[in-house]
């Protein structure tokens, strides 16, 4: 089942259900007004949801309209929780040549942050930042929707609170960053919004795309028009299920949690390429001593879809943004 949000003038837009092709869609605003409203009673709204889908797909739903996923949001405009995990070793590894900084995690234990949930940024926006002095980076990611999610709940039973599967740009500012992280206390100025691909999809929907709670397809990103990379997300070294756990270890997860993979990569990244500009200058700095692909600067493109091993287009639809100068911008000294 795939699931959008049109906007209409509230902060969480009118929730649509999305036909198999991706052409039309129905209003499901009977069955729940928002996402969050239906993650919130998802054992009452999700076979409501699924019945309105095979009725769109058949063609018996006399309220369906063409699907035009440049007039919708995020699928989750806003979220009570939004934390973002960094399961893949290879991006860690190169991170830390980026940032220079020796390991001291417990390789058992995920990674995960907390972000900013308040507001994730509709898959065609312009996205607009401070100053590229920041060194503007994209991150492309696959995350996951839970619903209510008890504490201390296992890998074992997390799968089950897995609702839905969303497609993510975890934007970052990298000059601000290890500013940041020298502190101890995490990142605030160089982790703004997040942009998330047009539809949500149920698990079940991806198919063979869906195995041992990682996405199984891989992440196309061009830049400016120019293939940058296309890592693939079975490489996660924790599955969805250990991150959603490892998350509610201490605390239930309210429904419409959002939970990422952190940056998509593989340790053949010399062949597939990044997902991001930082671990490119990190390969760089292996390779060649120093760093020569610049960071992003206004005015740049950057596009995003998920594609089956089969070749065939992934099912979140694509994220495709240019970044501007905010109206409060600025030049940093």
């Amino acid at each position: 089942m795939k699931l959008a949000t049109l906007a209409n003038n509230t902060p969480d837009g009118q929730l649509v259900v999305v036909s198999a092709d991706g052409l039309k869609c129905a209003s499901a605003e009977a069955i729940a007004p928002s996402l969050q409203a239906a993650l919130e009673r998802w054992q009452v709204t999700e076979p409501a949801l699924r019945e309105l889908a095979a009725a769109l797909d058949a063609g018996r739903c006399g309220h369906a309209q063409p699907f035009d996923a440049a007039h919708a949001l995020a699928p989750l405009p806003r979220a009570w929780q939004w934390l973002d995990g960094s399961a893949f070793q290879s991006h860690g590894d190169l991170m830390d040549v980026v940032f220079k900084i020796e390991k001291k995690n417990d390789p058992s234990r995920p990674l995960m942050y907390q972000g900013l949930s308040n507001h994730f940024i509709a898959p065609g926006a312009k996205v607009p930042l401070p100053s590229a002095e920041d060194a503007i980076d994209f991150e492309g990611e696959f995350g996951v929707i839970t619903d209510a999610v008890p504490m201390g709940t296992p890998a074992s039973e997390a799968r089950a609170h897995i609702r839905l599967v969303v497609l993510i740009n975890d934007w970052s500012l990298r000059r601000l960053a290890p500013v940041e992280m020298k502190t101890g206390f995490g990142w605030i100025q160089a982790k703004p919004a997040c942009s998330m691909a047009p539809i949500a999809v149920t698990p079940d929907e991806l198919g063979a795309g869906w195995r041992d709670a990682r996405v199984q397809m891989r992440l196309e990103v061009d830049w400016n028009g120019q293939r940058f990379g296309a890592a693939h997300g079975g490489a996660m070294g924790f599955g969805f299920d250990a991150l959603v756990a490892h998350a509610a270890y201490s605390r239930d997860l309210v429904a419409g949690t959002v939970i990422g993979s952190g940056t998509v990569s593989n340790p053949d990244y010399r062949s597939v390429g990044s997902s991001c500009i930082a671990e490119r200058r990190a390969i760089e700095t292996l390779d060649l001593g120093e760093p020569r692909t610049p960071f992003m600067a206004f005015g740049d493109r950057v596009r995003m879809q998920a594609r089956h091993e089969n070749g065939q287009d992934g099912p979140f639809g694509a994220i495709e943004q240019t970044v501007v100068q905010s109206a409060t911008g600025r030049t940093r000294p």
